[in-house]
C-alpha cells in the first residue's frame, strides 16, 4: 500500500471526510494539519498553492473531492455499478455545496444570534430541509443512501450533518432514518475515536 500524507488546514474542513474514509478503513497515514498563522510559508511549498493535498507515496493529489473519491476506493466505499458510484458523487457534492454555504453563514462577522437566526429561519428551511425530506424517503425503504452497503456518500451525510446531530438535534427529529444511518456511521470504531478526539462546535 501507497504511503499517505494527509495536508490540510487545522480544524474543521475540506479534508474531513477524508479523514473520516480513513478512520473508517482503518488506513494509515501521516495526518499534516497547518496552522492559519503558518499557512501564509507553507503556501509555497504545496502543490497548487491550495489544501488539501493528498501526498501518495511522492505524488501530490489535489481537490478535496478527487482526494475523498480516490481515498474510498482504497477504503472499498464506492460501488461496482457505474451509476450508484456517480450517484455516490452526486450526494456528495451535494453535501460539499450545503456545507459550504453553511460555513459562509457562521463564518461571517455577525453575532452569534444572528447566525444562529439566519442558519435556522433562512438556511435550513431553504436549502438543507428539502435535502433531508428527499433523504428521509429513500432511506425509509433501505438501510443505506445509494446500495445495500454503506459507501462513502453515507460518511459524507454523517459528516456534515453531524453538528445538527449534536447541537441542535431537534431540527432532525422529523428525519428519524436519517439520523438512524447516520448513527451507524458514527458508532464506526475508527469515526467513534475521530469525533471524540477532533470534533469541535462551531458556536
Amino acid at each position: 500500500m501507497p504511503q499517505y500524507r494527509l495536508i490540510h488546514l487545522n480544524g474543521p474542513g475540506p479534508a474531513d471526510l477524508t479523514r473520516w474514509i480513513f478512520a473508517y478503513a482503518g488506513i494509515p497515514y501521516e495526518d499534516e494539519p497547518i496552522d492559519k498563522e503558518d499557512w501564509p510559508v507553507k503556501k509555497k511549498t504545496v502543490f497548487t498553492g491550495k489544501v488539501p493535498v493528498l501526498m501518495v507515496d511522492d505524488e501530490p493529489l489535489f481537490n478535496s473531492v478527487a482526494i475523498a473519491s480516490y481515498a474510498a476506493k482504497v477504503a472499498g466505499l464506492v460501488p461496482e455499478d457505474s451509476f450508484d458510484a456517480t450517484l455516490c458523487l452526486a450526494v456528495v457534492g451535494t453535501m460539499q455545496e450545503i456545507n459550504f454555504n453553511s460555513w459562509k453563514i457562521w463564518r461571517s462577522n455577525k453575532s452569534v444570534e444572528e447566525k444562529k437566526e439566519e442558519y435556522t429561519s433562512k438556511f435550513f428551511p431553504n436549502a438543507v430541509k428539502p435535502f433531508l425530506e428527499r433523504l428521509e424517503e429513500r432511506l425509509s425503504g433501505m438501510e443505506w443512501t445509494v446500495s445495500d452497503k454503506i459507501t462513502w456518500a453515507d460518511l459524507s451525510i454523517a459528516l456534515w450533518f453531524g453538528e445538527l446531530l449534536d447541537y441542535r438535534p431537534d431540527l432532525l427529529e422529523p428525519f428519524p432514518s436519517v439520523v438512524a444511518a447516520m448513527q451507524k456511521v458514527r458508532d464506526v470504531p475508527g469515526i467513534k475515536h475521530l469525533i471524540e478526539t477532533t470534533a469541535k462546535p462551531r458556536y
